[in-house]
């Protein structure tokens, strides 16, 4: 079983964060934990920040060099000191009173302030008037209102949610890694706020920053979720063609201990193909994440009702690709994505659902890379599946191995028999056809033969017999009727004189 596993077996370790922090890892991070990926693109940027200084600060001292040059070159008129210091005064005059008008001037920020905290506060200014309203973005604002009610600090956690998913309309032409990198920091900045307020209650911190995320990212989804600035639409149906020509694996060749014939155990397998679908209509990464979560547990159940034990991480992880390969999940890169790239961090770093997702993201990698080997095939055989020219549903020869050189031959060499066979069977069945009809012209004969050997006076008295027979028959219609000689006379036609 280990050798017949040998291209879908995965360590667990693998799962895990390159950088050994113990936190689970993702394909959408190289591999990284969310914590490790950010601060990797931390050391990132602050690096490029450094070579884009130290580039600026030679750039500038290269054309202060030049502009000293050409200043020696072209000699301009001298500007008292007197002068530049008045025009410095002025410059700050008006700033101070430009400052002072806006101190003092009502502003949009002032109104806000002494709203009300209720759900007319949540009516959008004109920034996000443009945005298009739903019905579930203001059944979220109404429920994330009524969550924060009691909190002390809900009407400043709400103040800040409105600020930045309204803010977040003017960036839409931003790349997905810098709308990412937006709201991640934003979950970060909140999530350290909380830890203070709540004294270090991760619970608490835990269920308010759940609520944060289901109000956002419902308000936030038509602009986030597969923008137009990503491949991710090119993805889905590069991955949905891709599951699409491997309509042929088997559950053999996958090696899934599900006995499917079992109604419990095929129920199961249903319910986690369906969870795997209502993947996509869910908005919210937390929901999205709930149903893998769901479509696994059913994968874990099927598992256990086949082989009557507990599942292991090695049954796991194939019967999961064959799910998927069932399903055939609609966006499915574009959720992966979604979810890697907006849901509260702490989720995909520990806990089942982040345990179900990396497993759900190497599964998707496994059939993206999938080949011959890893189903115990030859490289000819795994081709000829893939263009539709043979299916592993087809006969095999008694003995033949499929993996081994040869067996494509012996295939042919049946298929070769089987067309012998069926001509043979043609000719027996037109030689049997033949017969019948040989058969039918000699009962036909013989049955005229015997109606020509009876002579034809035999024939004559019964006909007369019968034409007798009828007469009588019929002159004795009215033999029944004893009442006929009381019957009135026949009317006569009689004629009047007009």
């Amino acid at each position: 079983m280990t050798s017949q596993r040998r291209g879908i077996h995965l360590d667990q370790s693998e799962l895990l964060c390159k950088k050994g922090c113990g936190f689970y890892g993702n394909t959408g991070w190289q591999g990284l934990c969310s914590k490790c990926s950010r601060e990797e693109n931390q050391r990132e940027k602050q690096a490029q920040i450094q070579e884009d200084w130290a580039l600026a600060e030679r750039l500038q001292k290269e054309e202060e060099e030049a502009y000293a040059k050409h200043q020696k070159a072209q000699p301009q008129p001298s500007i008292t000191p007197f002068s530049k210091f008045e025009e410095r005064k002025t410059k700050e005059k008006s700033s101070k009173v430009n400052t002072v008008t806006k101190f003092f001037t009502p502003s949009a920020k002032t109104s806000k302030k002494d709203a009300p905290f209720d759900a007319g506060s949540s009516s959008s200014p004109s920034s996000s008037a443009s945005r298009r309203s739903s019905v579930d973005s203001d059944h979220a604002t109404r429920e994330f209102i009524d969550f924060l009610k009691p909190l002390k600090f809900g009407r400043e956690v709400f103040k800040q949610c409105r600020a930045f998913t309204e803010s977040m309309v003017y960036k839409r032409d931003m790349g997905a890694d810098e709308l990412s990198e937006s709201v991640q920091d934003f979950y970060q900045n909140l999530s350290d706020r909380l830890h203070t307020q709540f004294k270090g209650s991760s619970e608490h911190v835990e269920s308010v920053m759940d609520e944060v995320e289901k109000y956002m990212m419902t308000r936030l989804y038509k602009e986030v979720f597969c923008p137009e600035t990503t491949d991710d639409e090119k993805k889905d149906l590069a991955i949905q063609k891709r599951i699409r020509a491997l309509h042929w694996v088997t559950i053999e060749m996958l090696c899934v201990p599900v006995d499917e014939e079992i109604a419990e155990a095929s129920d199961r397998v249903v319910k986690a193909i369906t969870d795997v679908i209502e993947m996509d209509s869910k908005c919210v990464p937390k929901e999205k994440l709930g149903c893998i979560t769901r479509c696994s547990k059913h994968i874990f159940n099927a598992i256990k009702i086949s082989k009557k034990e507990a599942a292991s991480a090695d049954d796991f992880l194939p019967t999961l690709i064959y799910i998927v390969l069932k399903a055939n999940p609609p966006r499915l890169q574009s959720n992966i994505q979604y979810i890697t790239r907006f849901s509260n961090p702490s989720r995909l770093m520990t806990g089942e659902d982040g345990y179900y997702f990396t497993n759900l993201c190497c599964a998707v990698a496994f059939i993206e890379k999938l080949d011959g080997q890893s189903l115990n095939l030859s490289s000819e055989e795994f081709e000829l599946y893939m263009s539709g020219q043979a299916s592993p549903q087809w006969p095999q020869p008694t003995g033949a191995s499929s993996g081994s050189p040869g067996s494509m031959t012996q295939r042919l060499d049946l298929l070769a028999g089987l067309g012998d066979r069926q001509e043979q069977v043609m000719v027996k069945a037109r030689q049997l056809e033949s017969d019948l009809i040989d058969w039918t012209d000699e009962v036909e004969q013989k049955v005229q033969s015997v109606l020509e050997s009876f002579p034809p006076e035999t024939q004559n008295p019964t006909a007369s017999t019968a034409s007798g027979t009828a007469s009588a028959a019929a002159s004795a219609i009215d033999s029944d009727n004893v009442e006929n000689e009381h019957l009135p006379p026949p009317l006569q036609p009689q004629v009047f004189a007009g």
